[in-house]
């Protein structure tokens, strides 16, 4: 009975000492596991079954990379990761938008509340929602964009039937509640700008562009990251949109490498589980190197201060 209380006693001083250490990675635990489980095991998954050829019933057969290789001499692939990189340019217009947005939305001004709830709104509507509307508005029969351009004396255009312009006009559609996302990440950070600074950059002459590139851009460097991050994230993995306007015409030309692993892995083009993973794994590649080079510039901006 000594040795049991011994025991018990030497476990509960052990949990006591070290109970401040512990605690918050118990409270980490059911969200590291989801993590583990949901997302990482997923990624190397997609990595093992890219080696195989396999419908997703049958038996999978190893074929080494040769999905790997069929990707090489793919013109769809082209098609869809030139058209990725057209998102991946276009679409970080939105970063500059809603900082100019914020920086207009941040005073006070009669009817303010009125104007952020405008713009606001896009942000909280689905993306389903957004590519409808902006089906009605490119429509060539009734949409508001011929009647505009009638205006002007310019001639209708069928923007999501013109494969040179359809997958501008969809990233058009994506810009809109995107640039609503990085409105509200710079909102939140100009709340956070010291106004010591920025009365210290008054009393040296600054104004203007000096004062906002100098003195309010530097301390918005976190909201600027995390609206890059997820900016390039979310013009990589671009889906829905194309989906619900054009679902990928017209002939292939608005796909992108997402919308393509979809059709090749769940679409009319055979269940080719394997070819679908191998365009995932490339897709991944390209966030993950993205990813990595914002993670090290702001490291190496953080070890120079």
């Amino acid at each position: 009975m000594a040795q049991a209380s011994v025991t018990e006693t030497r476990q509960s001083s052990w949990w006591h000492r070290n109970q401040q250490q512990l605690t918050p990675w118990l409270f980490l635990a059911p969200g590291i596991l989801f993590f583990l489980f949901y997302v990482i095991f997923p990624i190397f998954q997609s990595f093992n079954l890219s080696l195989y050829e396999w419908d997703g019933l049958g038996q999978a057969e190893f074929v080494g990379l040769y999905n790997y290789d069929e990707l090489y001499y793919d013109d769809a692939f082209y098609t869809s990761l030139k058209n990725n990189v057209i998102w991946l340019l276009l679409y970080l217009l939105a970063i500059p938008a809603g900082l100019f947005i914020a920086l207009f939305l941040n005073q006070t001004v009669t009817g303010i509340r009125l104007y952020k709830s405008l713009f606001f709104f896009p942000f909280v509507i689905s993306q389903v929602v957004v590519g409808l509307v902006f089906t009605w508005f490119y429509d060539p029969t009734f949409g508001i964009l011929n009647v505009l351009l009638g205006a002007v004396g310019l001639p209708p255009m069928n923007v999501l039937g013109d494969e040179n312009w359809v997958t501008v006009g969809i990233i058009v559609a994506g810009l809109w509640p995107q640039t609503a996302y990085c409105m509200i990440l710079y909102l939140t950070g100009l709340n956070a700008v010291d106004p010591e600074q920025i009365e210290a950059g008054r009393l040296d002459g600054a104004k203007g562009w000096r004062m906002l590139w100098y003195i309010i851009v530097p301390q918005l460097r976190p909201a600027t990251f995390i609206a890059f991050v997820v900016t390039i994230i979310g013009a990589l993995r671009s889906f829905d949109l194309i989906s619900v306007m054009t679902n990928g015409g017209p002939f292939g030309a608005s796909r992108v490498l997402s919308f393509y692993m979809f059709e090749v892995a769940l679409s009319e083009y055979g269940f080719r589980m394997g070819y679908g993973a191998a365009i995932a794994v490339v897709l991944f590649l390209i966030m993950l190197a993205f990813i990595a080079y914002f993670l090290w510039s702001m490291y190496k901006e953080e070890r120079a201060r």
